[in-house]
């Protein structure tokens, strides 16, 4: 593909840059005077694309500088990179490795550049993945009150977990202050929970960190979450489908809202049904569950109407 592709490898001090095809190297400090230098060398050069790994949100910054200056940015996962980078035999790991992998990538991968979430949106990312950290650590402090045969540290972990329920309703406070600051939001939230096996928690999680939903045919949502099926076939061999890539928070949100959907939607239920008395594994049945639903919410979002039962 002709233009200039440009790969950047993010850590917490700097950014190392590659540049295809001319094969040019060169790192800035990750603060706003490098960001500044960084734009501008770019700006001169036209990419036709600047691609990103997913940091742990290291990226943010770098990537809202580049798209505000007009940039053409992409964020993606790092475990493409790092696959991608084996399969052109490229062993050894370092940050400006990293950055040539991550060029070379966007050059052969045909990526389009994708809009960043507005700054509304990465709020609500940021509280939804909080509070996701919070019930995981709760969940960890109970498992260990089982375990636990010290009067003492029950005591001490009783108190932790009763501080861990009073940061997640505070969380959850502010995510409501959110959620009802936005019209757009309130809507879309309503649209999603009147799907019976939809409660708060999953609709949020679908509002922060599936904001395409509604935007994309029903492959695309279900490949981008990594629910889409993966063939291992080879000759006369046809292996089992597995699912996998994707986003796995907000496949993880989707498992407790089809168990869920399970119980109380008359579709979903009778999908599983059938699966099951097809012989089906429990976990394909879910699985196939958790695609139905995500389809149904597209389907919702893309339709803005309520969902009603076939």
């Amino acid at each position: 593909m002709d233009g200039i592709f440009v790969g950047i490898d993010v850590s917490k001090l700097r950014l190392d840059v590659h540049v295809q095809p001319s094969d040019e190297s060169f790192s800035v400090a990750r603060d706003d005077a490098g960001l500044s230098d960084l734009t501008s060398r770019l700006e001169t050069l036209a990419p036709r694309l600047v691609v990103l790994e997913a940091t742990g949100g290291l990226q943010v910054k770098a990537a809202a500088a580049l798209a505000a200056a007009g940039l053409p940015v992409a964020v993606v996962n790092p475990r493409q990179i790092r696959d991608f980078a084996k399969s052109v035999g490229q062993l050894a790991k370092t940050d400006r490795l990293d950055a040539k992998a991550i060029a070379r990538f966007a050059e052969a991968a045909k990526l389009t550049p994708r809009p960043l979430p507005d700054d509304a949106t990465q709020a609500l990312q940021a509280l939804v993945s909080r509070r996701r950290d919070l019930v995981e650590m709760r969940v960890a402090e109970r498992n260990r009150l089982r375990q636990s045969e010290s009067a003492w540290v029950k005591k001490s972990i009783e108190e932790i977990i009763d501080t861990f329920a009073k940061l997640i309703e505070a969380i959850d406070l502010e995510i409501e202050s959110h959620i009802k600051g936005s019209p757009i939001w309130q809507v879309q939230e309503d649209l999603l929970r009147s799907v019976p096996g939809i409660g708060k928690v999953v609709s949020r999680s679908m509002l922060a960190e599936l904001p395409e939903l509604g935007r994309l045919t029903r492959r695309k949502i279900a490949a981008l979450v990594g629910l889409a099926p993966i063939a291992r076939d080879s000759g006369a061999f046809r292996g089992r489908r597995m699912i996998g890539g994707g986003r796995a928070t907000v496949r993880a949100a989707l498992y407790m809202a089809a168990v869920s959907a399970i119980r109380c939607n008359p579709t979903i239920t009778a999908m599983y049904k059938r699966l099951i008395a097809a012989g089906k594994p429990a976990k394909v049945a879910i699985t196939a569950c958790m695609r139905k639903l995500l389809v149904i919410l597209n389907a919702v979002a893309r339709d803005q109407k309520p969902w009603q039962p076939a």
